[in-house]
C-alpha cells in the first residue's frame, strides 16, 4: 500500500534533541553564534549558558536572540536559583557542548570545580558532556592542559577537536576550535538512534468515555501505558510526536504535544485534523465501539427506569478512527493495534486486511500479566503476509522494537524486511 512520507531524516538529525551550549571566555566565543544556528538547522532545541569571561567577547543578548531562549549566566541569581535553576538546566539537556572550551574552564571542569553556573551545571548533569577546546597552540600543548584533557577523557567526556591552523594570535598550530559544521556533525553522531528523525508521528492512547449522563459513562480498562511508551520511544528516535490521549492520569511524556480528549468522536476529530500533517499514525487507543444515541442532560435516577431492575440504553456505532486514517489522502504510514481475548492473530490479520493498514500489533488482553494496566506486554506484529512475535518484555522495550520495525518498513521494501513468513 502506498504511503505519503516526507523524508526529512538528513535535514533534521537532531529533531527533538535538547542541546545546552556552554560558552567560555576566548576569542572563538563569537563562533558559538554559528554553532547555535547549525544545531538548530539540524533540528535541535538549543539553550545557552555563558561564563562571565565569555560575556566579554560576545553579549548574552546576541545568543538569546539566536537561540530564542534566555541565556543562563549567574549561579547566585535569586530569581532562578530559588527554583534550583542549575539543576533544572542540567536535567533539561540531552547533551552539554562546551564550545569554545578555554584552558581555564577545562582545568576547572577536570578538577571538579563548581564556582560558576556552567561548572555547576556540568557537575549536576546526567547527560553526556562534550568539550570543544579552543586556545593558543602553546596552551594546548602545555602538560597541565594535556593532563586535564586526559582526566576528562577518563571520565567519558566527549572531546571534539581541536583543529590545527592559523590562530587569532598569529601563530599556527593545534588549538583552533573545530570547524563549526564538523562540530555540529560530531554532535549529531552522539545520538545513534535517529530512526525517525524528521518524522511527525501521531499516536492515540488510552480509553475513551461515552457519556450516558453527567455522572456515568461507558468505557474500558485501557491504562494508556503502551501508547505513552510508544510516544517516548518515538521521541527518543528523533520524531516529533503528537499524542492524542483519552483519560489516563499518566504523566505527559516530555517533548510530546498532547491533545486531551474524552470521547471517541473527539478522538476521531483530533486524529482526522492531523492525518494530512503526519508521516506515521499509530492507533493504540482502546476506542469505544459504541456510544449512547442520547445523552441525558441530568443524572438518570433509579426511579426513572421502567422498573428498579433494568434499563435500556440505545447505542450507535462510533466512527472507525484507524480505518478512516488509512483511507485518507494523502495517507500516513498507518499502524493499528488489535486488543483481543481469543484467536488474537487471526482477528488482527483480518483487521489488517479489512482496514488496509500498513502494520498491526496484536495484543492478548485476556492475560492479566500483559493485558490492560500491566507494565509488560507480549505482541505479534503483522504486515503483508508476514508476522513476528515480540517476546514478553516491558512496554518500553516493546515500544522501542516496534519503532525499529516501523522505521525498517519505511526504508525497506516489504519483501525485504526481516520477519518470519506466515506458514
Amino acid at each position: 500500500m502506498a504511503t505519503s512520507i516526507v523524508d526529512a531524516t538528513r535535514a533534521a538529525p537532531l529533531a527533538s534533541k535538547r542541546i545546552l551550549v556552554g560558552v567560555t571566555g576566548g576569542i572563538a566565543a563569537y563562533k558559538s553564534c554559528e554553532l547555535v544556528r547549525r544545531l538548530q538547522d539540524r533540528g535541535a532545541d538549543v539553550r545557552v549558558a555563558m561564563t562571565a569571561a565569555a560575556t566579554e567577547f560576545i553579549t548574552p543578548l546576541t545568543l538569546a536572540a539566536l537561540s530564542g531562549n534566555p541565556v543562563h549566566q549567574d549561579l547566585l541569581n535569586a530569581e532562578t536559583e530559588s527554583a534550583m535553576g542549575h539543576i533544572e538546566v542540567a536535567r533539561w539537556a540531552d547533551l552539554i557542548v562546551i564550545a569554545p572550551a578555554s584552558a581555564d574552564f577545562i582545568a576547572r571542569l577536570a578538577n571538579g570545580h563548581g564556582d560558576d553556573l556552567l561548572t555547576t551545571i556540568c557537575l549536576a548533569a546526567n547527560c553526556p558532556i562534550a568539550v570543544a577546546p579552543a586556545m593558543n597552540q602553546a596552551m594546548w600543548g602545555n602538560a597541565s592542559t594535556q593532563a586535564n584533557m586526559a582526566s576528562l577523557r577518563a571520565r567519558d567526556c566527549l572531546i571534539m577537536g581541536p583543529a590545527a591552523g592559523m590562530q587569532a594570535c598569529g601563530e599556527t598550530g593545534e588549538g583552533r576550535l573545530l570547524d563549526i559544521n564538523d562540530l555540529a556533525d560530531a554532535v549529531v553522531a552522539v545520538f545513534p538512534n535517529t530512526r525517525l528523525n524528521g518524522r511527525h508521528v501521531v499516536i492515540t492512547a488510552g480509553p475513551t468515555r461515552e457519556a450516558i449522563d453527567p455522572v456515568r459513562y461507558i468505557s474500558n480498562h485501557s491504562s494508556g501505558k503502551q501508547g505513552y511508551a510508544l510516544a517516548e520511544a518515538a521521541i527518543e528516535a528523533g520524531a516529533r510526536v503528537t499524542l492524542i490521549s483519552g483519560p489516563t492520569g499518566l504523566p505527559v511524556p516530555e517533548r510530546a504535544k498532547v491533545i486531551n480528549v474524552v470521547s471517541a468522536t473527539e478522538m476521531y476529530d483530533a486524529a482526522m485534523a492531523l492525518t494530512g500533517q503526519c508521516d506515521i499514525f499509530i492507533g493504540v487507543a482502546a476506542v469505544g465501539d459504541y456510544r449512547p444515541v442520547q445523552r441525558s442532560p441530568v443524572k438518570l435516577k433509579k426511579s426513572d427506569a421502567p422498573s428498579n431492575r433494568t434499563i435500556t440504553i440505545e447505542l450507535t456505532e462510533n466512527p472507525d478512527i484507524i480505518a478512516s486514517v488509512a483511507a485518507s489522502q494523502p495517507r500516513p504510514f498507518t499502524v493499528g493495534f488489535a486488543a483481543e481475548t481469543n484467536d488474537v492473530v487471526a482477528y488482527a490479520r483480518g483487521k489488517l486486511d479489512k482496514k488496509r493498514l500498513d502494520m498491526i500489533i496484536a495484543n492478548d488482553v485476556s492475560d492479566s500479566d500483559i493485558g490492560f494496566g500491566s507494565d509488560q506486554n507480549e505482541t505479534t506484529v503483522l504486515w503483508d503476509g508476514f508476522e513476528e512475535t515480540l517476546p514478553r518484555a516491558s512496554k518500553r522495550t516493546i515500544s522501542s522494537r516496534i519503532v525499529e520495525m516501523i522505521s525498517n518498513r519505511l526504508t525497506t521494501p516489504a519483501s525485504d524486511t526481516l520477519a518470519q513468513p506466515v506458514a
